[in-house]
């Protein structure tokens, strides 16, 4: 995948790939800026169900400027077109990095996934990070953390992971709380999407464990936004593995981790209206998905059932 920083790179990406007329996706917070190409049309509509439609815009390529929802969407997309597929990241979810994608209607509720975007290119500018709000800031930055954290044990883990996991774990935590001291610190936020970017690399090359399972199921069921979700369910899923893989632990240390949740006010999940007689039904949902059968450590429905209610 082509790698470059700096929005003014954007034109040169598309022209590598033979990319002349790219259906652009961007929610219409970014109406008034073409980011420098010149697209065959434009979707606003982020999330969407309606795959079809921007997918019947598309002439020879596909980008996706946004966070998780839009980038998700680039990726149905490509998926459904066959073709390539450039990502722009304005928060720091990672999804640029895997050709898996969910599907969520306007109301965020997930409505399927699949896997198949041909990703080509990810094109990263910080000052388009600059006005993104605190919540979003340290949900998205906390789901990359997640990323590096469990990229270090989950099954299939591997070197090339493992290195792009400790970086990007070192560069959130250092730069997360300044970015959230002043939001408006190009420099932090350069470091802290810098971070992000190693986070999204250690997702690609060893993928998702228990963690992320929990975070989906809960954010697939209420609509509720997928970092908020990482930052509360990753501390509970490193404890359940802490005795099997005590190394991983050392490099993202579950404490450092809810404190830098804590930055948005991540603690419970009673505060996010989450109704707790439906733990039993949301643990079984997480025990049935791909990163819980990933995990180290084996976790039965009851078992994630009980790791929700330890952040109840």
């Amino acid at each position: 995948m082509i790698v470059r920083w700096g929005l003014r790179e954007l034109p040169a990406v598309l022209d590598e790939l033979r990319v002349a007329r790219p259906v652009l996706i961007a929610s219409k917070r970014w109406n008034g800026n073409d980011f420098g190409i010149r697209p065959a049309a434009r979707w606003t509509e982020v999330p969407t169900d309606r795959i079809a439609e921007p997918a019947a815009l598309a002439e020879d390529g596909v980008v996706a400027v946004g966070g998780g929802s839009a980038i998700d969407l680039g990726k149905a997309i490509s998926a459904e077109v066959e073709l390539p597929l450039v990502s722009v990241p304005t928060t720091y979810a990672g999804s640029e990095w895997t050709p898996f994608f969910g599907i969520r209607d306007r109301d965020r509720k997930l409505k399927g996934g699949g896997t198949g975007a041909h990703l080509r290119g990810a094109v990263y500018e910080p000052e388009l990070t600059l006005t993104l709000p605190r919540r979003e800031t340290v949900g998205t930055a906390m789901n990359a953390l997640a990323h590096c954290a469990e990229a270090m044990y989950v099954e299939g883990h591997n070197a090339a992971g493992d290195a792009h996991a400790v970086q990007g774990a070192s560069l959130i935590g250092e730069w997360l709380p300044q970015v959230v001291e002043r939001p408006r610190d190009l420099q932090a936020r350069t470091k802290l999407l810098e971070g992000a970017m190693h986070a999204g690399a250690a997702l690609g090359a060893s993928m998702l464990a228990l963690g992320h399972a929990m975070a989906q199921a809960l954010g697939g069921r209420y609509g509720l936004p997928h970092g908020a979700m990482n930052a509360l369910c990753l501390p509970p899923a490193m404890r359940f593995n802490a005795d099997t893989v005590p190394w991983a632990l050392t490099a993202v240390p579950v404490g450092r981790v809810e404190e830098l949740a804590r930055l948005a006010g991540y603690e419970r999940l009673r505060d996010l209206g989450v109704p707790e007689e439906e733990l039993d039904d949301v643990g079984a949902a997480a025990a049935e998905r791909p990163g819980a059968r990933a995990n180290p450590r084996p976790a039965s429905a009851e078992q994630i059932a009980g790791l929700f209610r330890s952040i109840y």
